[in-house]
């Protein structure tokens, strides 16, 4: 009992060391304060934009002038002239745009001043000598601000680790960021650990460009083992990293086993090569959704990478757009990727420019051309296909109706027998023609579907009309003719708020967009080039640097050139 004694007091009460050696339990006093005392309240965290209320844009220009001056640096013209043409300060702006302008500390600590009155939807801060001090800065005022949804921080070479840190806090904590282009700024192995560690939260980034930015190896590790986790990024940029065809590979097939939400990988002028190749095919299988653009433009492929190609293509369900261009694919290579072609049931736009195809060549592809219900756009230029090529592709074209686009060299390739240029000029105009049929085609459908879904939907509203009108009359009926004409008058009322409402009911405006996306969608997939400077114009979503259309890029990166990044 005494050991259970001691024991107790040792566990509950704290001891007091006294000069025998012994340990009494201390005197424990609990007070509470004063009503006065008590804590009542609290301070109000800043408020980031207590000074943008009702402000002007004179009070903008001497806010940033004073700051220029305190700072003892000279105010960027490019920035007075931008600021002196804002409009609207209500809401998002356009563009500040620095590209090009040297930004040392002093000046990057001075652009405060605006960014705590303005906010951006396009920040650009390309190549703008970027130091680890003032990147540090900048990034902490757009995070603190909401100052862009799009920032370029591309060819800033010198932005260092704490630049890195300060960009990745920026991308775990604001909410407004979507798209970040950080091209030809090195992340590199001490900075990318907090890169990662951004990314594994699904932040607000929905678009990530980081082309030839050292990511070979461990930083690649660490981003594709983060983004695992990512449910919000949609597209994904990695061109022109040296990207091997072994552990980079690993980690990118890797990467496509777990993550359904990437829909763009651009994996352009790296080394996958076949070895790789089979890596991201082993990934590719998995996705079912997912994945609706895969750029593989110049990686060393050849003939022996097509069989994994052509083994993932059944399995996979949602890719749209596969562009092999710039790879020794081959007539072997071809062979092998039509079953796999014909066996697939989702992608539209296939990029095979400058792959070494002959005339065998070309036959295979119009045999996967004619068994395709669906393909709208086929790349072939910069390939040998001479007339009995042409021949195939026209004989095909006879009987598929979807191909939109086929794009093939203008001018005939030399023959032996000099007639069969003129052969294949003619040869060529008739796939013109062939692909402008399918897209006159194309649009009578989707102006025949439209108008069918508009009549349902009135359909749909007159029957509701007519229901609810039975309803009142047997409503107005039990409750009898003392009512008299209030009742009737109510029911016209009721009646006539049924039908305001239901004159543009939520499934026609479904309908409705629907149809003009996928009108767009036709549009810049046609072979005319007015049709391609309106796809210029309606499609214009978002840009990286004040303008750059986002469906040009889309589609830069999938099947036309292939050689700039985007």
């Amino acid at each position: 009992m005494e050991m259970e004694a001691a024991v107790d007091q040792a566990g509950l009460y704290p001891s007091v060391e006294e000069g025998d050696d012994k340990h009494k339990p201390s005197g424990k006093r609990v007070t509470f304060p004063s009503d006065e005392d008590i804590v009542s309240g609290a301070v109000e965290p800043k408020d980031p934009w207590r000074h943008a209320q009702n402000v002007t844009v004179e009070e903008i220009l001497s806010s940033y002038k004073q700051a220029c001056q305190k700072l003892n640096c000279k105010p960027i013209p490019k920035v007075l002239k931008q600021i002196q043409e804002l409009k609207d300060l209500t809401q998002r702006n356009e563009c500040l745009e620095l590209k090009g302008e040297k930004l040392d500390y002093k000046a990057c600590e001075s652009l405060e001043e605006v960014l705590k009155r303005v906010q951006f939807k396009v920040i650009d801060l390309e190549q703008t000598n970027l130091d680890e001090d003032g990147a540090s800065a900048l990034f902490d005022m757009i995070e603190y601000y909401e100052s862009a949804t799009h920032l370029n921080i591309s060819f800033n070479k010198h932005i260092g680790t704490r630049g890195w840190q300060a960009a990745a806090h920026m991308m775990r904590k604001t909410s407004s960021l979507q798209y970040l282009d950080a091209r030809n700024t090195p992340l590199l192995d001490h900075s990318a650990p907090f890169v990662a560690r951004a990314l594994r939260i699904s932040g607000s980034l929905a678009v990530l460009h980081l082309e030839n930015a050292g990511l070979s190896g461990r930083p690649l590790m660490l981003l594709a083992t983060a983004l695992k986790m990512n449910m919000n990024l949609r597209e994904l940029y990695l061109a022109d990293n040296k990207l091997n065809g072994l552990q980079d590979s690993a980690q990118l097939g890797n990467l496509l086993k777990f993550n359904y939400n990437i829909q763009i990988l651009d994996l352009r002028n790296n080394h996958i090569l076949d070895s790789g190749l089979a890596y991201v095919c082993e990934g590719l299988k998995e996705q079912r959704k997912g994945l609706v653009t895969l750029v593989l433009w110049n990686n060393q492929l050849t003939h022996n990478g097509m069989g994994y190609l052509a083994a993932a293509l059944p399995c996979t369900q949602s890719l749209e757009t596969l562009n092999l261009g710039h790879n020794s694919v081959g007539n072997e290579g071809v062979h092998k990727l039509k079953d796999g072609l014909i066996a697939n049931r989702s992608v539209l736009r296939l990029g095979l420019a400058s792959t070494k195809l002959s005339c065998e060549g070309a036959v295979a592809v119009a045999e996967f051309i004619a068994e395709s219900p669906r393909l709208l756009r086929l790349d072939l230029r910069e390939n040998e296909i001479k007339t009995g090529g042409l021949m195939a592709l026209s004989l095909a074209l006879k009987v598929n109706t979807s191909l939109l686009r086929l794009d093939l060299d203008r001018e005939p390739k030399k023959e032996t027998v000099k007639s069969f240029i003129e052969t294949q000029r003619a040869l060529l105009a008739e796939i013109q023609n062939g692909c402008k049929r399918n897209f006159i085609l194309a649009k009578e459908k989707e102006e025949t579907e439209q108008k069918k879904s508009a009549s349902m939907a009135e359909i749909a509203t007159e029957d509701g009309t007519r229901e609810e009108e039975e309803e009142e009359e047997a409503a107005s009926e039990q409750k009898g003719e003392g009512e008299g004409k209030g009742g009737e008058g109510e029911e016209e009322d009721e009646e006539g708020d049924t039908t305001g409402n239901a004159g543009q009911p939520s499934s026609q405006l479904e309908t409705s967009s629907e149809t003009s996306v996928s009108q767009m969608n036709l549009e810049s997939d046609s072979d005319t080039e007015d049709e391609e400077e309106e796809e210029a114009c309606v499609t214009c979503t978002v840009s990286v640097s004040c303008g750059q259309d986002l469906e040009e890029l889309l589609l830069e990166a999938s099947l036309d050139t292939g050689r700039d990044a985007p």
